[in-house]
């Protein structure tokens, strides 16, 4: 196989087939970004106050004394309390007696209850969200950030599954079945009845959204030509991913109830079915199962699309015996078997996890920032149009350490400057946060394309899969950073700072890729440095040189 793109070299670059594979496949990718990040409308905390019921007969004075203040965290001003209020019987009496708050009664004496009634929502910005529904405030405000984590570890579940199935039973199907997965439990997830119930469908939907734009990702990678698949892996899928977020808080705007968006979000995945018949499965992958008659097939009908004639021989012999070969099945162990591979996905899994930490979290924080909750979604969706053009040039032009190195660093500079500006300086610290994003944003398209090129194509879905099941748990600690603002503001930012720069520091032990073939076999994979080519090629390898130099076949 380590001549499949001299062999489909005929074919041209950008001829109808390339183009139906690249539009199509970066449609798929759409629904990713509305979905993954719904959860910043969707589990909102809107302002809120303890209740205190129209049928208790307080004046309204006492009524409009009823929560103690309280000095807020981020700016140090006296609000009214949200998890607080006077005990209702003293205010009871005190009004029934006409004294007033404050003159005949001195309020810091009055004794506190937590919010026995319930609370009650601002509701000028969402009519519901998760967090109005079921009360996700003051005592159980730590299952908001838990259900963000619970959907990220499905996440997680689903790419450790979905990686080591697609490599086992091919690109394509993977693909659509994920894409059903997300499409359906979403619907379904509109009937929770309860947060645990919500949880639990999240946690599913969670397993389809990061799979199918993996296999999709992969998919593209393995079909396209060297050129466009640089387009494919950096502007391509990232692009059609932003798209999809820009429009997250355009349906938000007009649908404020949750259980309404969800729906919206989730009816358009039906329109991709039919593309079942327009995607082609990965010659690259089928060649790599000896399913050489498959791949050809394919091959010969990119090549009529294209109104190019085909050899009548596309395919070496040496391929086609192996059709006939038992194929060692390779799993998610390999990735840990050589010396060689294992510490080039010890490091990537370490800068894919420090990097989901920093994107996930500044997505997550818009919520947070100053202004209008809609913009600032819009704003972070926005700066990753011009992220990813840059990670396509940089991917194009220059070395995959630097690039990556660069850009993390940049964005580790960037979230720790965010501390040293005024508070009241918001729309400063606004656009050091979107420069902080735009650079995060930028290394995390490098990293997936530069972990495509590093790893064969027997394990390449295996690996990107690996990389985010191990990014997950940087995602699902990333609500967790934002919940530290409670008790920090600068905190989060000068975490996520350093955990960025030092996965920059990481990023300069990998092997360089820039300029080399897509790796077919594990010992075609470039050298970590300090290991030894030797150390890496395996037993069924050398069996598979020594029967090829006996039997002549080169």
């Amino acid at each position: 196989m380590t001549d499949y793109e001299t062999a489909v070299a005929f074919l041209g670059e950008w001829g109808p087939f390339q183009q139906q594979v690249f539009f199509l496949l970066c449609l798929t990718i759409i629904p990713n970004g509305f979905a993954g990040l719904s959860i910043v409308f969707i589990a909102d905390t809107p302002p809120h106050r303890c209740l205190v019921p129209e049928r208790v007969n307080l004046s309204d004075v006492w009524r409009n004394s009823s929560l103690p203040l309280e000095e807020e965290s981020q700016s140090g001003a006296l609000v009214p309390s949200k998890c607080s209020r006077y005990k209702l019987s003293d205010l009871l009496r005190f009004s029934g007696r006409r004294l007033l708050p404050g003159v005949d009664v001195n309020l810091s004496n009055v004794a506190q209850e937590s919010c026995l009634d319930g609370w009650e929502y601002d509701r000028s910005v969402y009519i519901s969200t998760i967090v109005s529904e079921w009360d996700l405030v003051c005592d159980d405000k730590w299952k908001k950030p838990l259900t963000t984590s619970l959907y990220f570890c499905g996440v997680l579940t689903g790419s450790f599954i979905s990686g080591q199935l697609a490599d086992r039973y091919g690109r394509k199907i993977v693909l659509f079945v994920t894409l059903a997965v997300q499409t359906v439990f979403t619907i379904i997830q509109v009937f929770s009845s309860s947060w645990t119930v919500f949880c639990i469908i999240f946690f599913i939907v969670g397993m389809g959204h990061i799979s199918n734009y993996v296999s999709a990702f992969v998919l593209g990678t393995e079909i396209l030509g060297p050129r466009v698949r640089t387009i494919f892996s950096t502007v391509g899928v990232t692009m059609f991913f932003t798209v999809g977020y820009m429009l997250l808080p355009l349906f938000a705007f007009f649908i404020r109830d949750w259980r309404m968006l969800l729906l919206g979000l989730a009816l358009p995945g039906f329109l991709f079915v039919p593309l079942w018949w327009f995607i082609p499965e990965s010659p690259r992958w089928l060649l790599s199962k000896g399913r050489v008659q498959e791949a050809e097939a394919i091959i010969r009908d990119a090549a009529k699309k294209n109104k190019i004639e085909a050899p009548l021989v596309i395919f070496s012999p040496l391929q086609k015996e192996l059709q006939s070969k038992k194929r060692k099945t390779h799993n998610i162990c390999d990735l840990l078997h050589t010396r060689n591979i294992r510490w080039i996905s010890v490091t990537l899994w370490l800068i894919w996890n420090i990097v989901t930490i920093g994107y996930f979290a500044l997505s997550l924080n818009t919520a947070n920032l100053h202004g209008d909750v809609y913009f600032n979604c819009f704003l972070s969706a926005l700066v990753e149009i011009p992220a990813y053009i840059l990670s396509w040039a940089m991917f194009r032009w220059c070395s995959r350490r630097l690039s990556l190195f660069s850009t993390l660093f940049m964005g580790g500079i960037f979230l720790l400057f965010i501390q040293l500006i005024p508070t009241n300086l918001n729309s400063l610290a606004i656009t050091v946060e979107m420069t902080g994003k735009f650079a995060v944003s930028t290394a995390f398209a490098i990293v997936y394309a530069y972990t495509a090129e590093l790893y064969p194509t027997v394990l390449r879905n295996t690996a990107l899969g690996s990389c985010s099941m191990a990014s997950r748990i940087g995602s699902s600690i990333a609500p967790y950073f934002i919940y530290l603002r409670s008790y920090s503001v600068s905190l989060p930012y000068i975490l996520m700072g350093s955990l960025t720069i030092l996965s920059g520091l990481l990023s300069l032990l990998l092997p360089e890729s820039y300029g080399m073939p897509l790796p077919d076999t594990i010992t075609h994979m470039q050298q970590f440095p300090g290991c030894c080519k030797k150390s890496h090629y395996t037993h069924t390898e050398a069996e598979n040189a020594a029967e090829r130099k006996s039997s002549g076949v080169v």
